[in-house]
């Protein structure tokens, strides 16, 4: 039974996470979710109790997807600098690839007509980003004249805004070119010892075979 009722939280959380995406909150029903996941609307009603409740779902798993992803792509022993630009790659194709993260993002902008609260975006990111310019600090790594606290904000504003634009322009099928662009400007005022060429060669290498 357990396993039952798991199994249609699922597919009614991919299904709404399809539609949202696809289609927006308000443009999406409840009847439209239970079409397209072959789940009865009652059965919806159930788990979620409606559609805000589904919606901000959609969202905590968009959010639940970035621990997973950030302990997979730190790897052990490389520097701190070679970490964030690898996590951020991996966060690139996630915005661009998972039905889920797209979905939740689309919501959490769309977020003033669902009467639902919905959780605080980006605060977890400058803190991971802070974190990994710190340890690149006690590395030795991180230029003199740059600031943990005050650069994280700085650059995950930066890095959401690469996906804005690549969001509107192509959809981001660019956003792997578009951030490594991002990256050449900003490496050289994070390095101790400029290289962001080759910094950005072993990463997108790297990156590109890690599991998905």
């Amino acid at each position: 039974m357990h396993e039952r009722a798991e199994d249609t939280r699922r597919a009614v959380l991919q299904a709404a996470a399809h539609l949202f995406f696809e289609r927006g909150y308000a443009a999406t029903s409840i009847a439209d979710i239970s079409e397209r996941s072959a789940r009865t609307s009652g059965a919806i009603y159930f788990h979620y109790a409606g559609k805000e409740k589904l919606a901000r779902a959609v969202v905590e798993a968009h959010f639940a997807t970035w621990p997973v992803l950030i302990a997979r792509n730190e790897t052990a022993g490389a520097p701190a600098l070679e970490n964030l630009v690898r996590l951020s790659f991996a966060v690139a194709r996630a915005f661009r690839d998972d039905v889920l993260v797209r979905a939740g993002a689309r919501l959490w902008a769309e977020r003033r007509s669902i009467d639902v609260e919905m959780p605080p975006p980006f605060v977890g990111w400058i803190a991971t980003v802070e974190r990994l310019l710190t340890d690149a600090r006690a590395e030795g790594t991180l230029a003199p004249g740059a600031d943990p606290a005050r650069d994280a904000a700085t650059l995950v504003s930066a890095f959401f805004g690469v996906h804005t634009v690549s969001d509107a322009l192509d959809e981001r099928r660019l956003i792997e070119d578009r951030l490594t662009a991002l990256w050449h400007l900003v490496l050289p005022g994070l390095q101790t010892d400029p290289a962001p060429g080759a910094l950005l060669a072993r990463v997108r290498d790297d990156s590109a075979s890690l599991p998905r």
